[in-house]
């Protein structure tokens, strides 16, 4: 069974920074795009930002220019840089890493904004 290990979660104030992080083993990473969703309560899971083996990258409208995703291809781990947070960010947090053929989720973290 894959594993992804999701970290970084918790209570910020609004403006604030997070960066969350996502480990996935070798051969999911250097082969499948990986991604960050989130889910608010009472709605559905959504794209947060995605990047592909690559470089190539893309951003939910509501996060460009205030979230940054990257890879770590040592460290098989992709990061979500979080800043000038706003409390409509707040949500559970997934990691995914998906192919054509497999689609996989972490467990979530959990990302609160609030004064």
């Amino acid at each position: 069974q894959v594993q992804l290990v999701e970290s970084g979660g918790g209570l910020v104030q609004p403006g604030g920074s997070l960066r969350l992080s996502c480990a996935a083993p070798g051969s999911i990473f250097s082969t499948y795009a990986m991604g960050w969703y989130r889910q608010a309560p009472g709605k559905q899971r959504e794209l947060v930002a995605r990047i592909i083996r690559g470089s190539s990258t893309n951003y939910a409208d509501s996060v460009k220019g205030r979230f940054t995703i990257s890879r770590d291809n040592a460290k098989n781990t992709v990061y979500l840089q979080m800043n000038r947070l706003k409390p409509e960010d707040t949500a559970v947090y997934y990691c995914n890493a998906w192919s054509f053929t497999s689609n996989y989720w972490g467990q979530g973290t959990q990302v609160t904004v609030s004064s």
